[in-house]
C-alpha cells in the first residue's frame, strides 16, 4: 500500500510542477507534508534534507558568487570573455561552455554553476539579452562537466568506492576523462543548434544588479556639485572645536552646509585612524576633523576665514568620497499624494525622522543646492539625500509620501565591496585549491570561502549575504531529497530495477547496461545525482556481476547516466539554481532535455562500452 501511495505522490508531484501553477519550493514542501502525514517518512527522515551538505553547500555558494558580483570580478571575467569573442554572439556562447567545462573538471556543477551565473547574467545584460538564453546551457554543461575528472561530481566517488567495496581497484583520477571530453563535444554542438529555435527569451524573474548606479561622479556632474564641494579641515585652535552643528547654526550664518564629517580616533598616533559620520545638529566639532561643506565659494570661503579653519576645493577625481562603505547617497521621488508637498524642506523634519540630509532638489532639470530650507517641495521633484545605508534604507520603507530611486542595499553592497576583486579572486582560487586537494569536505570549503567574502569586506555584512540567497531554489532542492528515502524505504526502487533486469537479461550485458542505464536517467530527474547513484550504483554492479560483465561499464554507466539531469528542474540543483533566475518553466526543461537525453543515450551505449569493453 505505502509503495501505491509513495508513486502517486510521485506522479502528483510531477503533474504540479507541469502545470507551473504554484511555486517550486511550494509544491516541493507540499509533497514533503503528504509523505509525513500519509506515514511514509518520519518527521526526522522529512527534515533531513535541509541539513544535507549540498543544500548548506547552495547557500553557500549564494555568498561566494555574490562577493564575485559585488567587487566586479565577474564583470572583468565577462568583459575579458566579450574581448576574446569580439563581435561573434556564436564564439561567446561557445566559449562560455567550454570554459565551464573545464572549471567543472575540478569542483562541483553546483559550485560552477554558482560560480558562473554571475558571470553569465553580467555578460548578458552588458549585450542586451535575455540571460535565459545562456543560463540552462550553463547547467547542462556542468552537468556533463562531471564526467571529465574523478571529482567533478559526487556520482564518480560514488561508483569508485562501489567498485573498492566489491573488491575492485578505484578509478583513477582521469579513467573517465575521455568520455567526458566527447559529452562535452555533443552538448556544445547540440545546444548550439537549439539555442535560438528552443531555448526561451525571458526577462521574467531576471534582475540586474546595474538598477541602481547611482555613482559619486554622477551625481555630483548631475547636481553641479563639482564648484561648491569643499573639504575643511578643523586645526587645533579653530573657535568652532567643542561646538555642535545646531550652536554654529552654519546654514543661517554663513550660508554652508556641512554633509559629512571625517573624524579621527584620539591616542597615539600609529593606532589613530579615520571614520566618517553624517553630519547632523547634534555632531560635536573636535580638532583634525575634516568637514565636507557645500556652498558657493565666497561663502565658504567666508565661513573658513571666520572660524579658523584651512579649506581645499572637491576636485573631480575625490567625488567618490561622497559614497562609502557606511554612507551613501539616493534620489528620492515625492508620490502624487506626498503630504510633503507645498512644504518648506525647513519645515519638515525630514532629518529628525530618517536621520538624513537632504542636498540637493532636481525640478525638472533645474537643480537647486544652496538655500535648501528655504525652498518649497513640488510634486515632480527629485530629491538627492545623504545618510548612512541604513538610514536610505529605513526610507525606501516610506511608501505614503517619498519613494527612492533604485536599490539602496544593491548600491551599498557595491560600493563596500569596491576595490576587492583581487581578495575575491584569491579566495576563490584558495576555495577550488581546497575542493582540487580535497584538504576539506566540499562543502567545508565553500563555507570557508564564504565566511573568508564577509570578513574580507567583498559582501558588506552579513545580513548582505543572507540578502542574497535565493531560498526558494534552497528549500526546493532540501525538500526533494528525501523522496529518496521514500522511493527506498517502500522498496520502489529494488521493484523497478529488478523488474528491468529481469526484462531485458535476455538480450544479454548490453541490454542490461541499457537497461540500467534508463532507469538510473527516469529517476535522476526526480532526485539528486548523489542518491541516484547511491541507490544504483549496488544495483548495477550485482546486475554486472551476475551477468558476468564488466563491472567498471557498469559502474561508468550509472556516473554519467546520474549527471543526464536535464529534463526536469528538480533533476538537479545546478537547474535549480537556474530556474528562477532565468525565468523558466517545467515545459521549457522538458522540450529541451529530453532530445538532449536521447541523444546522450545513444552516444553513452556506444562510447561507454568502447572504452570500457563489456
Amino acid at each position: 500500500m505505502q509503495l501505491i501511495i509513495t508513486f502517486t505522490l510521485l506522479v502528483v508531484t510531477i503533474f504540479l510542477f507541469i502545470l507551473n501553477r504554484f511555486r517550486g519550493d511550494l509544491i516541493a514542501i507540499m509533497a514533503l507534508l503528504a509523505f509525513v502525514t500519509l506515514g511514509i517518512l518520519t518527521p526526522q527522515e522529512a527534515l533531513e534534507g535541509f541539513s544535507n551538505s549540498v543544500v548548506i553547500m547552495i547557500a553557500g555558494l549564494f555568498i561566494i558568487g555574490t562577493g564575485l558580483m559585488r567587487t566586479g570580478l565577474s564583470g572583468m571575467a565577462g568583459r575579458l570573455l566579450l574581448k576574446w569573442s569580439g563581435n561573434s554572439e556564436l564564439k561567446l556562447f561557445v566559449l562560455l561552455l567550454l570554459i565551464v567545462a573545464v572549471v567543472g573538471a575540478f569542483m562541483s556543477n553546483t559550485g560552477t554553476v554558482a560560480l558562473m551565473m554571475p558571470i553569465v547574467v553580467s555578460i548578458a545584460l552588458s549585450i542586451q539579452v535575455s540571460p535565459s538564453k545562456y543560463l540552462l546551457p550553463l547547467s547542462y554543461m556542468a552537468s556533463m562537466s562531471g564526467l571529465m575528472t574523478l571529482i567533478a561530481s559526487p556520482p564518480n566517488l560514488i561508483v569508485s568506492q562501489t567498485l573498492v567495496d566489491y573488491g575492485f581497484d578505484k578509478l583513477g583520477f582521469f579513467a573517465i576523462t575521455p568520455i567526458g571530453m566527447i559529452a562535452a563535444v555533443v552538448v556544445i554542438l547540440y545546444l548550439v543548434f537549439v539555442r535560438n529555435k528552443l531555448l526561451p527569451n525571458k526577462n521574467k524573474g531576471i534582475s540586474s544588479n546595474n538598477a541602481y548606479q547611482l555613482s559619486p561622479e554622477k551625481i555630483v556632474e548631475e547636481y553641479h556639485l563639482n564648484d561648491k564641494l569643499f573639504k575643511v579641515y578643523v586645526p587645533m585652535n579653530s573657535k568652532i572645536v567643542g561646538k555642535s552643528l545646531a550652536e554654529l547654526k552654519l546654514p543661517s550664518t554663513f550660508n554652508v552646509y556641512v554633509m559629512k564629517i571625517l573624524k579621527h580616533t584620539e591616542g597615539p598616533k600609529v593606532f589613530s585612524y579615520p571614520h566618517q559620520m553624517v553630519a547632523g545638529p547634534r555632531s560635536i566639532i573636535h580638532a583634525r576633523d575634516v568637514l565636507y561643506v557645500q556652498g558657493e565659494q565666497e561663502d565658504v570661503y567666508h565661513f573658513v576665514k571666520d572660524c579658523g579653519l584651512v579649506v581645499r576645493e572637491f576636485d573631480r577625481e575625490e567625488s567618490n568620497e561622497l559614497v562609502s562603505k557606511d554612507i551613501g547617497v539616493a534620489e528620492v521621488l515625492l508620490t502624487p499624494h506626498s503630504r510633503l508637498i507645498g512644504k518648506k524642506v525647513g519645515e519638515i523634519g525630514f532629518r529628525e525622522k530618517y536621520d538624513v540630509n537632504i542636498i540637493g532638489i532636481n525640478r525638472k532639470g533645474e537643480y537647486f543646492t544652496e538655500n535648501i530650507a528655504s525652498q518649497r517641495l513640488r510634486f515632480g521633484d527629485a530629491i538627492l539625500v545623504q545618510g548612512t545605508w541604513d538610514a536610505i534604507e529605513f526610507l525606501s520603507k516610506e511608501t505614503q509620501d517619498v519613494v527612492v530611486v533604485g536599490q539602496p542595499k544593491e548600491m551599498a553592497g557595491h560600493i563596500a565591496a569596491t576595490g576587492k576583486a583581487k581578495i575575491a579572486a584569491a579566495i576563490l582560487l584558495f576555495m577550488v585549491a581546497l575542493m582540487v586537494f580535497e584538504v576539506f569536505d566540499a562543502v567545508i570549503c565553500v563555507l570557508i570561502g564564504a565566511v573568508l567574502m564577509i570578513i574580507t569586506g567583498c559582501l558588506r555584512n552579513v545580513d548582505d549575504a543572507y540578502d542574497q540567497m535565493n531560498f526558494e531554489s534552497i528549500v526546493l532542492v532540501a525538500a526533494m531529497l528525501p523522496m529518496a528515502t521514500a522511493l527506498e524505504k517502500t522498496g520502489g526502487m529494488t521493484l523497478l530495477a529488478d523488474g528491468i533486469i529481469h526484462v531485458l537479461g535476455g538480450f544479454g550485458s548490453f541490454g542490461v547496461l541499457v537497461g540500467v542505464y534508463l532507469l538510473t536517467i527516469v529517476f535522476g530527474q526526480f532526485i539528486s545525482n548523489t542518491a541516484t547513484a547511491v541507490l544504483f550504483a549496488p544495483i548495477a554492479m550485482n546486475a554486472a556481476l551476475t551477468m558476468d560483465a564488466n563491472p567498471y561499464t557498469f559502474m561508468i554507466a550509472v556516473a554519467a547516466a546520474s549527471g543526464m539531469a536535464f529534463a526536469t528542474p528538480i533533476a538537479s540543483p545546478t537547474n535549480s539554481l537556474v530556474l528562477t533566475v532565468g525565468g523558466y518553466t517545467f515545459t521549457d526543461f522538458l522540450k529541451i532535455g529530453i532530445p538532449l537525453q536521447l541523444i546522450m543515450l545513444i552516444v553513452m551505449m556506444f562510447v561507454i562500452p568502447f572504452i570500457f569493453p563489456l
